[in-house]
């Protein structure tokens, strides 16, 4: 009866206080309460005084498991009732095998702990380690620390931990503090409190309890608790805003446990606060309401050691749980002696023992079950386990500053040189490599020995990037600062930050600085993937850096969201300019398009640059900066006509040229005085369009043909006015497989696959088809010659030569024929829901089908891209054919292709021009000067480059999603033109 009275008691003053506080979320979560106050009340009453005593104490030993070990382990469980057991370190098998031991022999299930600040690697060999808290704290996604809670709670359930001494909750407010440091999430209160809330959460939640230390706060102490007794000589306002702060925090998100410091806090109370009734009772539990079990820090320490009846003392203070006492046999005699003499009462140890049990049970210690030593090894590490590391690894990364805006690189500038300071080359590999795979970069290792020569080498560099794998790096500083003065200097530190506190001047002259806090091969990977424009981050720095940085700096690098420029900057009204959000989204509401993608650069400098939209009208995937777009009829200018840009500039061919002195094919047909400049006019007399695509299909297999004026059964498929195809036909064996092989190796569908001799087949085609005179009709065909043209002059594919000529080296890196080969297809925004030929969507695979079946490469369309990568090329030719620091094509030609005009119309040698006499035909607004040159794609695509106000206009759409044959919003209501109009309208003159 007494029994459940105390029960009572302790059930009501838990519902009383939680009107004030959050109760531990581990003992709500009990939904059988009457369960568990059965198996409590069980344990209780098979238990002795002495034995109760026991259950408060944690007993320390080493995972050993020879017959000395187990003895001493029977006599801790069977003579003293210990309630739970702390192993120190060692292998994990061991430690597994002396849990299942000692659960085993014990009467009462043990709570078995474990001290993992960085979990399990902090104690046993050969398991998972995660990043210390310090640069934990300079993520800024909380929900990663909820899941390193969620795992290292998984981790300790496999391996029989039911309580991890974890997280820190100091504060790392002291540069000379000799223990706390990188244990710490950082200097800032807010910060370590939401990081602490957000782990307890983690690791609570699944089923591990949590016991944050080191109250009341270790973090501005100069002394280490482990050697003597810390002092906080502040006053309350000052703890209460920043040591008690996370702590206050932690007990609102429900944390099981609290450990208390040996340290001394005289606004609090006298003497050391593990054993103080002032700092325990009255400031922990009364004033910040915490229920959960109170646990001191190890009573082994030298903060805490010298005094007599330790144990007595700290559960005379509202400890619930003593730590690793010195001699477990005294200090349980000495907690019974006290009980003698009534310094404490039976009452308190029951409700002590109680709360114990309580959380034992809701810990799952009441259907204890043998831990399985088989695989445990290898159920530790699982791909979700190098997963989160790796995560947590890169979002931690933090990029200080970036004056001179290296990051991400312009990899059209040449002369990058990285400058390894490591013990070998090997350490900083992966590094150079990641880079090495993009363009190209230099690679010097610092030695000591040859400084005069690494300066000598760096010299004429454009650029330098330093990697720091070592911390020995003061014997460099000298040069790395002449370095950084003389030119764009990139800093980073793959160690601990406070390494750059070591090289004062050279951070502060170095233009870009950036904390990767980890040499591990994917971290320096991330790094440079940053250089690269191909990874996020957005860390901010835990600590103060001294004199260089404050807690909490950092900046946001973010490929899906570059920098932008003021246009006021370069004499446009960024007011006007915003107009055309409106039209860009007006277009959305018309169904002119699911999402689009406009720059405008002026001056070489982006000052628009903005997605809008989704992928499709269902908007599940969002237009971002680096979606892959069909550029259609843009691949005639930014590839075929790059091409033969080049070879022209080379001399390999004049514009007066016939075509058929590289094309035998065409000799001795009525193509064969085609000129160079005629396919470039548009003025070969080729036909506009031709479905060469039929041969494909096998005409038989379609009842009434392909193609009907009106729709009936087995034609129902509106292609336009006037026009249905057929909806259930067959390919020709002969050239199409739904399987890939040897044979049919040229995908051009989801499930379809030509043969690779197909495009041949093309030309053939083309060389028949009857010329209709040599007046202007726009037609691919004229540009799919001279992609035959150019491989013949280069001697490889167009793709190929294009990639190792342009592309490559401008740093084109999101720009390709066959995309698929190089992109997620999430990237790629499609084109088309359902494709009559093909069947299903097109992503990733080119909408033109005369391109499509050319094998996804071809002269009019096949080329992939993004606003970014199409305005580099565009920048390139205002700039007359330089990009970065390398010359690509020459003024000469440059000004040539781009100035000179057909009499005929109003094409130019490739390019498209505004129409400055039929302004309703133009592709172009009226504003737009008679210099503007440019092009427009089917998709829903253009750019456009005016020499006069050095402007650049890029427009990408699929305007052609769900179907090409919907009606083309895009130009009926002017949306391209009405945005070139607001750009006009925006300069200020």
């Amino acid at each position: 009866m007494k029994k459940r009275i105390l029960w009572c008691i302790l059930c009501v003053c838990l519902a009383l206080t939680s009107l004030f506080a959050q109760d531990p979320a581990l003992l709500s979560r009990v939904h059988d309460t009457e369960a568990c106050r059965k198996w409590v009340d069980g344990q209780m009453e098979k238990m002795t005084l002495k034995q109760k005593v026991g259950q408060l104490f944690i007993y320390t030993l080493q995972p050993v498991t020879n017959q000395y070990s187990k003895n001493v382990l029977r006599k801790m469980v069977d003579d003293y009732g210990v309630g739970g057991l702390l192993f120190t370190g060692g292998e994990l098998r061991k430690q597994v095998q002396m849990t299942n031991y000692a659960q085993a022999h014990a009467s009462v299930p043990l709570m078995v702990t474990f001290d993992g600040e960085w979990g399990l690697g902090m104690r046993l060999k050969d398991t998972p380690s995660f990043p210390y808290n310090r640069v934990l704290g300079c993520i800024q996604n909380d929900s990663l620390l909820y899941e390193y809670g969620k795992e290292v709670a998984r981790q300790c359930r496999l391996i029989g931990v039911q309580i991890n001494f974890a997280p820190v909750a100091d504060v790392d407010n002291n540069p000379n503090n000799p223990v706390i440091n990188f244990r710490s999430f950082g200097s800032d209160p807010k910060r370590v409190a939401e990081k602490v809330a957000a782990y307890v959460k983690g690791l609570e939640d699944n089923g591990v309890m949590a016991v944050c230390k080191h109250f009341p706060g270790h973090g501005d102490t100069e002394i280490d608790s482990h050697n003597a007794l810390p002092e906080l000589n502040f006053d309350r306002a000052r703890l209460d805003s920043i040591e008690l702060y996370p702590f206050k925090k932690a007990i609102e998100a429900g944390i099981g446990g609290v450990m208390v410091g040996h340290l001394h806090a005289p606004s609090l109370g006298e003497g050391p606060a593990s054993i103080s009734q002032e700092v325990i009772m009255h400031t922990l539990i009364d004033e910040l309401r915490f229920h959960g079990l109170v646990v001191t820090d190890a009573l082994e320490m030298k903060g805490i050691a010298g005094h007599d009846d330790v144990c007595a003392r700290a559960l005379i203070a509202g400890n619930d749980v003593v730590l690793s006492p010195r001699n477990l046999k005294k200090e349980i005699d000495g907690v019974m002696s006290a009980l003698k003499k009534g310094r404490l009462s039976e009452a308190d140890i029951d409700r002590k023992c109680r709360k114990v049990l309580s959380f034992k049970y809701a810990l799952g210690l009441s259907s204890w079950k043998k831990v399985e030593e088989e695989g445990l090894a290898e159920k530790l590490v699982t791909p979700e386990l190098q997963s989160l590391q790796q995560e947590l690894s890169k979002a931690a990364v933090t990029v200080l500053k970036d004056s001179s805006s290296l990051v991400p690189l312009d990899l059209s500038v040449s002369g990058t040189v990285l400058l390894s300071v490591s013990p070998s080359l090997s350490e900083a590999y992966p590094f150079y490599h990641q880079l090495k795979q993009t363009f190209p970069v230099g690679w010097l290792h610092a030695n000591v020995d040859s400084l005069d020569a690494v300066e000598a080498r760096l010299r004429p560099t454009q650029r330098v990037l330093v990697a720091l794998h070592s911390d020995k790096v003061e014997p460099y500083a000298a040069l790395l600062e002449k370095l950084a003065k003389d030119k764009p200097l990139a800093l980073i530190c793959f160690g601990d930050m406070k390494m750059l506190e070591k090289i004062p001047e050279v951070v502060r002259h170095a233009s870009t600085v950036i904390l990767a806090h980890s040499d591990e091969k994917f971290v320096q990977r991330h790094v440079a993937d940053l250089f690269l424009d191909n990874a996020y981050a957005d860390g901010r720095l835990s600590i103060p850096l001294s004199g260089l940085f404050k807690a909490g700096d950092g900046l946001t690098v973010d490929p899906e969201a570059p920098r932008q420029y003021s246009p006021e900057d370069v004499g446009m009204n960024a007011s006007i300019l915003s107009q055309i959000d409106s039209i860009a989204e007006e277009g959305i509401r018309l169904k002119a398009y699911p999402g689009c993608h406009v720059m405008i650069l002026r001056e070489g400098l982006p000052v628009y640059n903005k997605c809008f939209g989704s992928y499709t009208y269902e908007g599940k995937e969002a237009v971002k900066e680096n979606s892959l777009y069909d550029l259609a009829s843009l691949t005639k200018v930014t590839a075929t006509l790059l091409a033969v840009m080049k070879l022209y500039d080379e001399g390999k061919f004049g514009l007066t040229d016939r075509v058929a002195d590289y094309l035998p094919i065409l000799k001795k047909t009525d193509k064969s005085r085609i000129t160079v400049q005629d396919l470039l006019f548009h003025e070969s007399g080729l036909p506009a369009y031709w479905p060469f695509y039929e041969e494909a299909v096998d005409m038989k297999s379609c009842k009434g043909g392909l193609f009907r004026k009106k729709a009936d059964k087995n034609h129902t498929l509106k292609l336009a006015e006037n026009v249905y195809a057929c909806n259930d036909f067959r390919y020709n064996p002969e050239w199409v497989s739904h399987v890939p092989s040897a044979e049919y190796p040229l995908q051009v569908a989801d499930s379809l696959f030509l043969r690779s001799d197909f495009s041949k087949n093309i030309v053939e085609q083309i060389v028949k088809l009857p010329l209709k005179g040599k007046s202007y009709r726009y037609s691919c065909l004229n540009f799919m010659l001279l992609k035959e043209m150019v491989e013949k002059i280069a001697g490889m594919p167009m793709d190929v030569y294009l990639d190792s000529v342009f592309y490559a080296p401008m740093g084109l890196r999101h720009t390709a024929f066959l995309p698929l080969r190089k992109f997620p297809k999430e990237q790629i925004v499609p084109s088309v829901e359902t494709d009559f030929l093909r069947g299903g969507r097109l992503q990733g695979f080119v909408q033109d089908e005369a391109a499509a079946f050319m094998g996804g490469v071809s002269g009019n369309a096949g080329l992939f891209s993004t606003t970014q990568d199409v305005a580099r090329i565009a920048q390139m030719w205002l700039d007359k054919g330089i990009c970065g620091d390398r010359r690509y094509l020459s003024r000469a030609t440059c000004e040539l292709f781009t100035t000179l005009k057909s009499r005929d119309s109003r094409r130019g040698l490739g390019f498209d021009k505004p129409d400055a006499e039929h302004t309703d035909n133009s592709p172009c607004s009226p504003e737009a000067p008679a210099s503007v040159f440019g092009h427009t794609g089917f998709t829903g695509t253009c750019v456009w480059i005016d020499p006069d106000n050095e402007l650049i206009f890029v427009f990408l759409s699929n305007r052609t999603y769900p179907s090409v044959y919907e009606p083309n919003n895009l130009v009926r209501y002017n949306i391209r033109t009405r945005m070139q109009q607001v750009m006009y309208q925006s300069i200020l003159h």
